[in-house]
């Protein structure tokens, strides 16, 4: 068929040579061809007829420049090139094209680089073929014909099929001397008794070689020299090779090389991170973790922060934490299985609508949805099965780890889940389990919740593949419970001190006993052990009562009979186990237990006050030590989470599982509090019960919730109330206080008001009052996810309790006429939100660390 009967055939394509038009029957509108090359020249020989015969037709061609050979085409007048970098990562560069695509839109026609350049910008093989499985369907779906190379013995055979399965065209170019020859692999729906053959090119003619001795001879040739190449690896897999034999060999400088290379593509890309990594990271280490690594790619903030810390430990404090730090079981899912999951389920085209500006939170929801209906491939499946057989039935912890997560002023705190497992019953049902938690954490990328932290922090059009940090449960079986003895957040900074004694450099410990979960996440209900290190014992309360009162009587534990976490009374917990540590963690109530046995109950009552702790064991000097160490290390204020062993003498072992950059609001410098006060002005004052170190705010709007007529609501109008407060907040960005009873953003609304925090994000004040009615007290979390909030939003925190001498709180002088709440007089849900705008004036919001005074009063 010649170039006018092509043009007859608007389904048909030339590629610009009438004898390999003749062996494949022309291309077709939609088709992606892939030449597999040897040397680059034998993919621009072809391109250029192609490219003369698109330009005669008329077609819009696009050439996308990404690799670091030289040019394809050079100054074609019909061709358009668009430089696109590939080392912002798959996904950045995947989204990118797919932009260009649609943007183009149908019939246009594409020459790209050699897709074998992509390895080194992504190091990763399996990325390359996933790459080629979203964009070549969409090109298919747009009448395109795009063009590919790529150099067949530097991928992996899985990438390989993956291409040759998901192209239209796929041919192969055979170069021995200056005999070359073509063989067509794949023509998809065409064929023809000769088409698959070897054909030898000879100025623009195609013969098929049909003596199978030549074909044989042909063959033998290839084979002879390609005896030396290295056999066909992943690229992922030929690097760590490398790093292997360098360490086996002990060269210096090719270990320095590869320790960076391998850094750049395991660890992180966050220049702060690198840096620390670079110091306590060794190429041995990072061969460790490759080989409990599934998957390629990064293994994510939090897994990164974790081993960080421990090598710091390690290394600057050996004498100590050889023997107190217990080894780390751990395995990471890299952030290319992430992607790799996306691809295999089909989810791009919902991941590209939810990329875009429209899309950013209208479309997360079905993203979820299809995240958690989402199927494993194959070979990440082989490899969960393996990853159980390690663990055996001990309980494990599929966590979140991020690419972002845990860095330099982005924690992420508590934005994505984390899942625990019993990992009991048959082999298949463990599996099962722990394919539905790693759906589930990786389903949490698109809550709400995480999409607004990362937009206000302008981290919404940045990579944020999420990596798995899985690890064992550290603990021990208490019967059907499993549980660790103690766990616990400790900071390196105290910038919540309660007393003016207290040196915020000395730290402090949120201790609970059992899973660190009630340690991490605002307690509804009870309460954690919050401990200055510098004064353990000096606590907030007036008298031992109240210390009991605030002291901790749930446990948050592994259920191995219902399968699930579980929150169990302390004292339901005494009564089925003998095994628990009480006397190294709790104090004995001597009136309550003669109380219980009055009535019946069996003793003694236990008050988890962990007095004993810090006066029997070296504890608080082993954490202060900890966490000095790290901040060192760091050069940077340090947040972690750990859990303790106590041996029989109730000495303390410590499991570090998960170390990152303390949020701190930044330094304000010195604040003046007036003097004399003026009292007439004061909204409220309170000695302590503040965070934020110095504060220094002007406020011009207050929202407040009346707390007498909140208490009247039922559960449902206190979600409404919720929803109003998140809608007023949208209305304006004025500087704006929150003041409200008991818990902001708690689950449970007879506790405080349940706001989202993506709903209160852009409040510079929150106050939170013990109010008299019901049971809604303020939590002073410091050190939970609620609070990391906080501070990274740059949000100062308050509580009141105007029962308590040193507080003083004054509602009645927001005037009547400053409110707006009247818009609904018989709506009880707008009448439990007053919105106070300052119309002349405004308040002063004041809070002096060293004093250790709050004060809100107007300016006149």
């Amino acid at each position: 068929m010649n170039g006018e009967e092509s043009r007859q055939s608007p389904d048909r394509v030339s590629t610009g040579l009438a004898g390999l038009d003749e062996v494949l029957d022309h291309l077709r509108i939609g088709d992606n061809v892939v030449w597999r090359v040897s040397h680059l020249e034998d993919y621009r020989r072809f391109v250029l007829p192609f490219v003369d015969a698109a330009a005669d037709t008329g077609r819009q061609i696009l050439y996308l420049r990404f690799g670091n050979h030289s040019p394809i085409i050079e100054n074609h007048p019909a061709v358009r090139t668009i430089e696109i970098d590939a080392l912002g990562g798959f996904e950045s560069f995947t989204s990118r094209v797919w932009r260009l695509i649609e943007q183009h839109g149908r019939g246009a026609f594409y020459i790209c680089d050699s897709l074998s350049e992509l390895l080194n910008a992504w190091a990763t093989d399996a990325m390359v073929g996933n790459f080629f499985r979203v964009i070549c369907p969409f090109l298919f779906e747009l009448d395109t014909v795009a063009w590919f190379a790529l150099h067949p013995d530097r991928h992996s055979r899985m990438t390989l099929d993956r291409i040759r399965k998901t192209t239209q065209v796929l041919l192969d170019v055979h170069r021995h001397g200056d005999d070359v020859q073509v063989q067509p692999i794949k023509a998809w729906r065409r064929q023809s008794p000769t088409m698959f053959l070897p054909h030898r090119e000879h100025n623009g003619q195609f013969q098929p070689i049909t003596y199978s001795s030549d074909a044989t001879r042909v063959q033998a040739s290839l084979e002879q020299e390609s005896l030396h190449n290295q056999p066909l690896l992943d690229y992922w897999d030929r690097l760590f090779q490398d790093a292997s034999r360098a360490v086996a060999e002990q060269d210096p400088d090719t270990i320095a090389a590869l320790q960076e290379q391998v850094l750049q593509v395991l660890v992180s890309r966050d220049p702060q991170i690198l840096e620390l990594a670079r110091r306590y990271l060794s190429l041995e280490d990072l061969l460790s973790i490759r080989s409990r690594l599934i998957g390629s790619g990064y293994i994510g903030g939090k897994a990164t922060g974790m081993l960080i810390a421990r090598n710091i430990l390690l290394h600057d404090d050996p004498e100590q934490w050889q023997d107190q730090l217990e080894p780390h079981d751990s395995s990471y899912l890299g952030t290319d299985a992430y992607y790799a999951f996306l691809v295999h389920n089909g989810l791009w085209p919902t991941i590209m609508r939810q990329r875009s500006e429209r899309g950013y939170l209208s479309e997360a929801p079905a993203l979820q949805q299809g995240i958690l209906n989402g199927q494993f491939p194959d070979e990440i499946r082989v490899e969960l099965e393996r990853l159980l057989d390690h663990y055996g039935q001990y309980p494990i912890l599929v966590r979140s780890s991020s690419l972002q997560e845990d860095g330099f002023g982005n924690a992420f705190a508590g934005k994505y889940d984390s899942v625990f497992l019993v990992n009991q019953g048959s082999p298949e049902q463990r599996l099962a389990a722990l394919e539905n938690a790693i759906r589930e954490v990786y389903a949490s990328s698109m809550s709400e919740d995480a999409l607004v932290y990362r937009k206000q922090r302008g981290l919404d059009q940045r990579e944020e593949p999420m990596a798995l940090l899985i690890q064992r449960v550290n603990g021990r079986f208490h019967n059907r419970y499993y549980l660790p003895d103690a766990a616990g957040v400790g900071v390196s900074r105290n910038t919540f001190a309660w007393d003016s004694k207290m040196d915020p450099k000395a730290g402090m410990v949120r201790l609970v006993m059992g899973l660190g979960t009630r340690a991490v996440d605002r307690i509804e209900g009870d309460h954690a052990c919050v401990m200055a290190l510098d004064y353990p014992t000096r606590q907030p309360f007036r008298d031992q009562d109240e210390s009991f009162r605030y002291s901790q009587h749930l446990v948050d534990l592994l259920d191995l009979e219902t399968g699930n976490l579980e929150t169990r009374p302390l004292s339901q917990l005494l009564g089925t186990t003998q095994t628990l540590p009480m006397s190294h963690l709790a104090e004995l109530d001597r009136a309550a237990t003669i109380r219980a046995e009055q009535i019946g109950l069996k003793g003694p009552v236990w008050r988890l006050t962990f007095r004993p702790l810090v006066k029997g064991s070296e504890f608080i000097r082993q954490l202060s030590s900890l966490l000095a160490t790290l901040e060192a290390g760091y050069r940077h204020p340090v947040d972690v989470e750990f859990t303790l062993h106590l041996n029989d003498q109730g000495e303390t072992s410590f499991n570090l599982v998960q170390c990152r950059p303390l949020a701190t609001i930044g330094e304000t410098g010195p604040v003046q509090i007036p003097d004399p006060l003026p009292r007439s002005r004061l909204l409220f004052q309170t000695r302590g019960h503040f965070m934020g170190g110095n504060i220094n705010l002007g406020i011009t709007r207050i929202i407040r919730v009346d707390a007498a007529i909140y208490a009247n609501l039922n559960t449902n109008e206190r979600y409404e109330v919720a929803r109003l407060i998140g809608r007023i907040m949208r209305l304006s960005s004025e500087p704006t206080m929150l003041i409200g009873p008991g818990r902001w953003g708690t689950s449970s609304p007879e506790l405080g008001v349940p706001v989202r925090f993506s709903d209160i994000a852009g409040v510079a004040a929150l106050i939170e009052v013990s109010e008299n009615a019901g049971d809604m007290v303020p939590d002073l979390s410091y050190g939970s996810h609620f609070f990391q909030d906080l501070v990274e939003s740059g949000i100062a925190y308050g509580a009141l309790f105007p029962d308590m001498p040193h507080c003083q709180y004054h509602p009645d002088r927001l005037q009547p006429d400053q409110a707006d709440s009247a818009l609904e007089p018989d709506n009880p849900v707008a009448a439990a939100v007053h919105v106070h705008a300052l119309t002349s004036g405004h308040l002063q919001l004041t809070g002096d660390v060293l004093s250790q005074q709050l004060v809100c009063y107007f300016t006149d």
